[in-house]
């Protein structure tokens, strides 16, 4: 099962592209679970360390379960609008630090491509978005991690419609390399 996750910082369009990216090739996707776990707790931006813990456990839970919906359906390829390096980075970000065990999970789930979303979208004002004024430094921070992380990732900029080009074109290379079928020629049916 080859996974793809979409980082970045805030309103870059990671929800929305990978949602599209898991249409277009009929898969599974993982959406932030971060989102869910501070709406239905009504905590909006007051959450703790402990709440980036659960929010943390619940995206890998979120994660797992994709993968198992698209090996059931035998999808080779599965969409993570986030990863736990966004909780790292808010984590130290917040508090100073990163908690142990998100660092050493960090260590231990690797995604086959990684695409770091850039920040030349306009913002997009939303009650759970923080930092409007510090996306070129969050930009930064990604991209240090995942080059120091040696990561397989690609910048991915533009309108909406480039970023799916860069993305599909990315994806059917990834799949072409593991010795799968692209989009356009997979079997359709539903997860």
């Amino acid at each position: 099962m080859l996974r793809v996750a979409l980082t970045g910082p805030e309103s870059t369009g990671k929800t929305t592209l990978s949602q599209k990216l898991a249409e277009h090739y009929h898969t599974a996707w993982v959406p932030e679970y971060a989102r869910e776990y501070l709406e239905t707790r009504q905590l909006g931006l007051g959450y703790t360390l402990t709440d980036l813990e659960e929010i943390a456990r619940g995206q890998l839970a979120a994660e797992d379960a994709a993968v198992a919906a698209a090996e059931r359906c035998r999808r080779p390829v599965v969409f993570c609008d986030t990863e736990l390096l966004v909780i790292k980075v808010w984590a130290e970000h917040a508090f100073g630090h990163c908690p142990d065990w998100i660092l050493e999970e960090i260590e231990h789930r690797s995604y086959d491509l990684i695409l770091l979303l850039g920040i030349d979208l306009p913002w997009e004002p939303d009650p759970l978005r923080e930092h409007p004024h510090l996306r070129q430094y969050f930009y930064d921070l990604y991209r240090s991690e995942l080059t120091e992380r040696l990561s397989n990732f690609a910048e991915i900029g533009g309108t909406f419609e480039r970023r799916v080009d860069q993305s599909c074109f990315l994806i059917d290379e990834l799949l072409r390399s593991h010795g799968y079928v692209p989009a356009a020629q997979a079997p359709t049916d539903d997860l």
